[in-house]
Parts: structure tokens; C-alpha cells; sequence
């Protein structure tokens, strides 16, 4: 039984590990789209790293990743900055695997 209990130990130190790289993962990927739609917004400097951070708060809202959408979505309607909902959530795809690989590499 104890090999049993050892794997099934295993398997939720694996699970907790996953789960803490997808949340450094998801946190970095929305600093990165933070600063990405800072800049399109015309911020820089401080200001920009403000912004970066609402939008790390902004996924606290709720589950998943639509509370981070809207959060771009408004700033950027607000601003009348154009880009589309197609190319933000492309933008935040790619920006996940830029913020999986940086994780990996600091490793």
C-alpha cells in the first residue's frame, strides 16, 4: 500500500506544481498584455506599468480569462484604439506562450 500512497502523493505535488506554473503563467502573460495595450494606448514609463498591473488585477474578477478581455476591450473602446476582439485574444494567446517560455527559462 505504501507504493500506492507515495504515487498518489506524487500526483498532487505534480497537480500543485501545475497549477502554481499556470497561475505565474497567466499573471505574467497579463503583465505582458498590459503593457502591450499600454503602449497602443499612447502610456509609457510608470504609467504603464500601472496599467499593466489593473490588468493583472482585473483576472481576479472571475474565473477563466473574459474578465482580462473586457478589461482591454472598454479601455480600448474608451480610447478609441483599434483593434479587434480577434486580434486581442490572438495577442493574448501569444503573449501566454512568450510568458510560459520566460517561466521555463527562469527556471
Amino acid at each position: 500500500m505504501s507504493s500506492f500512497d507515495d504515487r498518489e502523493k506524487g500526483f498532487e505535488k505534480k497537480f500543485a506544481h501545475d497549477q502554481e506554473l499556470r497561475f505565474k503563467a497567466e499573471a505574467r502573460r497579463n503583465k505582458l498584455l498590459g503593457l502591450w495595450a499600454a503602449g497602443l494606448m499612447g502610456l509609457d514609463g510608470d504609467a504603464a506599468d500601472e496599467y499593466a498591473k489593473s490588468v493583472i488585477k482585473a483576472d481576479f474578477a472571475e474565473p477563466g480569462d473574459e474578465d482580462v478581455f473586457r478589461k482591454i476591450r472598454g479601455d480600448f473602446d474608451a480610447k478609441n484604439i483599434d483593434q479587434s476582439d480577434h486580434q486581442i485574444r490572438r495577442t493574448m494567446d501569444e503573449l501566454m506562450h512568450e510568458a510560459i517560455n520566460q517561466i521555463e527559462n527562469d527556471a
